[in-house]
């Protein structure tokens, strides 16, 4: 079994072919909370929910902001409905950096 953060790294690099990939592992500061979580999908337990990413992409050329966060979000949509539950995003071009 691959972790989250293996098989987000997985979807970005496949969707979005970055030139640069940070996703740091943010769970352990937001502990309080995690135990609140429920439902299906949820596993406190487990962490792996809350995550910081930045990402360097030629594929964002063209898109404002919000479009990039919704694609973004868009790839990461069965993660989000099997125990994400934050993503922290700075998405960038090749040209903004």
């Amino acid at each position: 079994m691959t972790s989250r953060s293996d098989r987000i790294r997985a979807i970005l690099g496949e969707c979005f072919a970055p030139e640069l990939l940070e996703l740091k592992d943010d769970s352990a500061k937001h502990a309080s909370h995690i135990g609140r979580m429920t439902g299906p999908g949820h596993a406190p337990e487990a962490g792996e929910t809350h995550y910081r990413l930045r990402m360097v992409a030629g594929a964002f050329r063209g898109m404002n902001r919000v479009a990039r966060q919704r694609a973004v979000n868009e790839a990461l949509k069965a993660e989000f409905e099997t125990g994400l539950h934050a993503l922290s995003l700075d998405l960038k071009t090749p040209d903004e950096t």
